[in-house]
């Protein structure tokens, strides 16, 4: 099964990770960059993104017809998402086991894909 694994954390943890030095940053991102490869060479991810500050966002709503561009992260919440990866793995608790050993912030959204494929 193919599941999304969207990393996420509050706001204030994004003002903190903004705030690292930067060995603290490269030592961040070397235990980040570890998971990936471990579990890229096991073949359970098969793609995946880091995104940008929330600052970056611009948010597109459509109301009545009517299309508003609104530069920022305007989506209510109080939880910044930081990047994604797509994984096959046997099943939801493989999906997990994964999620669990996330080392870069605090929370990890596992989601199933919608598998569209002809049955």
């Amino acid at each position: 099964m193919k599941y999304i694994l969207m990393f996420a954390g509050t706001v204030d943890e994004q003002e903190q990770w903004d705030k690292l030095s930067k060995e603290e940053l490269d030592e961040a991102y070397q235990r980040v960059g570890q998971w990936f490869e471990t579990h890229s060479r096991s073949g359970k991810i098969t793609s995946g993104a880091e995104l940008q500050s929330p600052s970056t966002a611009t948010t597109v709503r459509r109301k009545n017809g009517k299309v508003t561009l609104t530069d920022g992260p305007f989506i209510e919440s109080k939880e910044v998402f930081g990047g994604f990866a797509i994984v096959e793995v046997k099943d939801l608790d493989e999906a997990l086991d994964m999620a669990t050993s996330w080392p870069g912030g605090s929370m990890v959204e596992v989601r199933p894909l919608v598998d569209h494929t002809p049955s």
